[in-house]
């Protein structure tokens, strides 16, 4: 076969399924290989007898038992050509060096296991055992262990990849990330609920600040399915709105141990979180996305706790310096506020003179005008006054009286002005210039009486 050929139908095509698995032994039903030999003819029979004829399958399975019963598994080291992850979750790959090359196959559990899959060219070490795809007489290696060779290998490749892809989406960019409250009522935890890591952080959080309420949400930390259990308790503890600060994270561990904090869906679940979260995933040494993720990395759970809670000790200390502080912060805010008034109040004074002078100054002029305007309106009303005066005195039933004329009234106050209305006997009184005359009537007559 050709060097790079591409060994997709070799195992089973598009559905990836191969006849047999890594978990297969020797064929069922057919004799040991090696017992067969001797069922061939001797070289004395030869001349007589026809030879054994043995089938493509028969000698197909043969080689297969062969090579797995003399080759124990084994670790192969070589660059990686033609990866292939079927939909069925196998993967069909190369292994090859500068002289040679092995088809391998990685069935859908241990391929599952791997971080990411591995670049092309890139120099891996398998382990498996070898056998025989006997459909095609070829024989491959079921790898049931795959890892980069160097720096973590395929750990710190698909570390590498998920780190760039969300950089370049700005979720590792400093300025998203949020100040941490001084002093929350309610700290949410999201780890196992049986790691140290929860005892440690309990304790540190009692220790430095009891009246602290902490809610946990337990979860897996490790595992198949640990990434989206904790990306799913993230969402809930930080959509509850109950904590004001979260903590995720574990106690240490392998790369592989730790890999949960290294999936996307928890440093998604991060970043979404309503509020601010602090990663304390394994010991100081230990990096995670979760931690390039959150607003705070922490280096242990134990340092994450002190990290989200202030210490009461400290605390205390700064009570008992506050009367001092407020008596010296208000005495300088009274000196300054002192100071600002009585610079105002000078420049209040300066400008309200400047600009009242001149008002002041109108007004005195306005105010005299006015005096003698008044003065001449008075005087001209009362010289019309005395006019109007004499003309009433002059029409003034009493200035009548004072030219020696009199009033007769009637009882009532009426004015009796003809003779027939003084009867004979009838009283009355008579209005003089200074009081009053009562009369009574002896006789009247009228003019055309007396000119009779």
């Amino acid at each position: 076969m050709r060097d790079g050929e591409s060994n997709f139908d070799l195992f089973g095509g598009e559905e990836g399924e191969a006849p047999h698995s890594d978990e297969q032994g020797p064929p069922g039903g057919h004799p040991d290989p090696r017992g067969d030999l001797s069922l061939a003819p001797d070289r004395d029979d030869a001349a007589r007898e026809e030879p054994a004829v043995w089938t493509i399958s028969q000698v197909n399975q043969a080689v297969r038992a062969l090579l797995e019963e003399s080759l124990p598994p084994l670790w192969v080291s070589g660059e990686v050509a033609n990866w292939t992850r079927a939909r069925s979750g196998h993967c069909y790959f190369t292994l090859k060096d500068e002289e040679a090359q092995l088809r391998c196959v990685m069935w859908r559990g241990d391929a599952g296991r791997l971080p990411t899959d591995p670049d092309e060219g890139m120099t891996v070490r398998a382990f498996g055992a070898l056998t025989l795809y006997e459909t095609r007489g070829e024989f491959q290696l079921v790898v049931r262990h795959l890892e980069g060779e160097g720096a973590e290998g395929l750990w710190r490749l698909a570390f590498e990849k998920l780190r760039k892809k969300l950089d370049g989406e700005g979720l590792l960019a400093p300025e998203r990330k949020r100040p941490l409250p001084e002093r929350p009522d309610v700290v949410g935890v999201v780890t196992s609920t049986t790691g140290a890591a929860l005892r440690d952080i309990l304790t540190v959080i009692g220790r430095r600040a009891p009246w602290v309420r902490v809610i946990v949400r337990g979860t897996r930390v490790q595992g198949e399915g640990a990434a989206e259990e904790i990306a799913r308790s993230l969402r809930v503890l930080g959509e509850s709105g109950l904590a004001q600060i979260i903590i995720v994270g574990r106690g240490g561990g392998s790369v592989e141990d730790l890999w949960a904090f290294n999936e996307e869906p928890v440093a998604r679940a991060i970043a979404g979180c309503p509020v601010p979260v602090i990663s304390a995933v394994g010991h100081e040494g230990d990096v995670t996305i979760s931690d390039l993720v959150a607003d705070l990395r922490a280096a242990t759970p134990s340092a994450a706790a002190e990290a989200a809670v202030p210490d009461r000790v400290t605390l205390l200390e700064g009570l008992r310096e506050v009367p001092g502080r407020l008596a010296r912060s208000l005495s300088t805010a009274a000196g300054k506020r002192r100071g600002d008034l009585r610079r105002w109040f000078d420049h209040l004074t300066r400008t309200t003179a400047q600009v009242l002078e001149p008002r002041r100054q109108r007004t005195g002029e306005l105010l005299e005008r006015l005096v003698r305007g008044i003065g001449r309106g008075v005087e001209i009303r009362r010289h019309r006054m005395v006019q109007v005066m004499g003309k009433i005195d002059a029409l003034s039933p009493l200035s009548t009286l004072r030219r020696g004329y009199a009033v007769p009234l009637g009882e009532e106050g009426r004015v009796l002005r003809r003779a027939g209305e003084f009867r004979e006997g009838t009283r009355f009184t008579l209005r003089v210039v200074d009081g009053r005359v009562v009369c009574e009537t002896v006789e009247s007559t009228t003019e055309e009486e007396d000119g009779g």
